[in-house]
C-alpha cells in the first residue's frame, strides 16, 4: 500500500467529489442561513432517523510546521446525525458545535442533494449562496487581519569610517 492510499486520500470520483463539497458547505453554513433555505423549500420531506443527532467529541490532530510528524492538537465538539428520505436516500450532518437542528438540517440537505433530479435546482439555491456568503465571511476576516498587519524592516546603515 503506498503513502497516498494509507492516509486515505485516493482520488474520489466526481459524485463523491461533489457531495464532499456539498456537505462541507453545509457544515460551515451558519443555522440561520439553513433555516432561512429550509423555509425556502416548497415541499418538505418526511424522514426517518438513521442516527438521532448526538454531540461528543473529536481529537483534531495537526502536523509539526504542516508537515511533520502528527500530534494531538486537542478536542472539539461536533453533533452528527443520520436520517433516510422517503425515498431512500441517506443524508448524513456532521457540525462543529452542539446544535442539533444543524446537523438535523446538514443531512436532510445531503440526502436531497443526492437526488440527480433535484441536485441542480439546489446547488444553485441553496449551496452556491451559502459558499458566496462563506468567502464573503472569510475575506472580510482577512481585510481585518491584513489591517492590523506590521511589517518589520531594517534599515542598511553605512559603514562609519
Amino acid at each position: 500500500m503506498d503513502a497516498a492510499s494509507s492516509e486515505g486520500s485516493e482520488a474520489l470520483d466526481p459524485d463523491q467529489a461533489a457531495r464532499q463539497r456539498w456537505m462541507s458547505v453545509l457544515a460551515k453554513a451558519r443555522l440561520a442561513e439553513l433555516e432561512s433555505a429550509w423555509d425556502e423549500m416548497p415541499e418538505k420531506p418526511d424522514f426517518a432517523w438513521l442516527r438521532a443527532p448526538q454531540s461528543g467529541m473529536v481529537m483534531l490532530r495537526a502536523r509539526s510546521g504542516g508537515t511533520g510528524s502528527q500530534f494531538n492538537l486537542g478536542q472539539m465538539t461536533v453533533t452528527r446525525c443520520a436520517l433516510r428520505l422517503e425515498n431512500g436516500n441517506a443524508g448524513l450532518g456532521y457540525v462543529q458545535g452542539r446544535s442539533k437542528r444543524h446537523a438535523e438540517l446538514a443531512a436532510i440537505f445531503d440526502a436531497l442533494l443526492q437526488d440527480e433530479a433535484k441536485t441542480v435546482e439546489l446547488e444553485a439555491k441553496v449551496i452556491a449562496p451559502l459558499l458566496a456568503r462563506q468567502k464573503g465571511r472569510r475575506e472580510e476576516a482577512s481585510r481585518k487581519a491584513n489591517a492590523t498587519k506590521v511589517n518589520f524592516f531594517t534599515l542598511v546603515r553605512g559603514e562609519n569610517d
